[in-house]
């Protein structure tokens, strides 16, 4: 195959498919800003081959001595390279959506050949989603009170408040910690078979109109010790860390909904997204393990995380 075919990896969702879930979310969503205008998400129309001048590329993302037990026969082209995307500002507005005129998507998925054409796509994902948060905080402060005796005395207490952080600054860090470009870091970093399952499921929840994008990927232990927020200890974990493997093994990524213009409405097309992934994540071998304990997590249904946690929690949220 030559690379001409893989450029046709990135196809549209269909108009129907976007209409279902504008429908859903016209039906039980109704608190909407009215002045908010709807939008089509992006989508990569083509993988091109461009690398960053500020994020030098390595070579081979895959390298044998990280992913031998995952031999792939398929011939790849040395070296892995990033398209520059813009992240998507799509915007959400029920019931006025305006469906774009896109095509539907290719009977035969030729990005599967390609173990590049698959990197490009969900570093796509990647840059379109954006990287904040909301983490809880430990804050002390001072207040005067009386004792048993009436007398006033300063004490100091402590509160928790929920605050925004935008972390975007983390992986790039990491990456460059290890020498490497940010999506050879993020992308690479992930176990290959993972990987084309994790397209495969962001590829159906696209076509189905639900703009997923991707906030974190891999993790050594480094990246995981800056992680804010609930999360495993620094080598345990399954984005990556060192007692599971380290870069190339990870088994791990979080997950949202990029559709909509405020952090509240994606905050509901994301929900729905976890919902789906919930509904439809066995066929593409793909769960969320911890369901709403860590809900952006997801990871293989075969895969030892999700299993345990799932025997754990049981099947539904809490």
């Amino acid at each position: 195959m030559t690379l001409r075919r893989v450029v046709h990896c990135c196809v549209w969702g269909s108009g129907a498919s976007l209409l279902i879930v504008a429908s859903l979310l016209y039906a039980g969503l109704t608190n909407f800003d009215p002045g908010v205008e709807s939008a089509p998400t992006h989508r990569v129309a083509r993988a091109a081959l461009v690398v960053p001048a500020a994020a030098p590329v390595l070579a081979v993302v895959a390298q044998p001595d990280v992913v031998a037990a995952q031999e792939d026969t398929t011939p790849v082209e040395a070296g892995f390279k990033l398209a520059s995307v813009t992240p998507s500002d799509a915007n959400v507005k029920p019931p006025n959506v305006t469906l774009p005129n896109v095509s539907p998507p290719q009977a035969t998925d030729e990005c599967l050949l390609s173990q590049e054409c698959i990197d490009q796509y969900l570093w796509s994902l990647y840059e379109r989603a954006r990287k904040i948060d909301t983490v809880s905080v430990q804050e002390q402060y001072q207040v005067m009170v009386k004792d048993k005796k009436g007398k006033e005395q300063t004490v100091t207490k402590t509160r928790t408040k929920l605050v925004d952080e935008d972390f975007a600054w983390k992986d790039p860090k990491a990456a460059e910690k290890m020498g490497m470009s940010i999506g050879v870091y993020v992308i690479g970093g992930m176990e290959r078979s993972f990987r084309v399952k994790l397209y495969r499921l962001m590829r159906a929840a696209e076509d189905t109109g639900l703009a997923p994008g991707i906030t974190s990927g891999f993790r050594d232990d480094y990246r995981q010790s800056i992680a804010s927020g609930q999360k495993a200890a620094t080598d345990r974990s399954y984005h990556g860390g060192s007692l599971r493997g380290g870069y190339g093994h990870g088994l791990a990524a979080d997950v949202v909904s990029t559709l909509g213009e405020t952090r509240a409405e994606r905050r509901i097309t994301t929900d729905l997204f976890w919902k789906w992934i919930d509904e439809n994540g066995t066929e593409y071998g793909i769960g969320r393990p911890y369901l709403d304990r860590d809900p952006p997590h997801i990871g293989p249904i075969d895969g030892t995380e999700y299993i345990v946690k799932r025997a754990l929690f049981g099947k539904r949220a809490s």
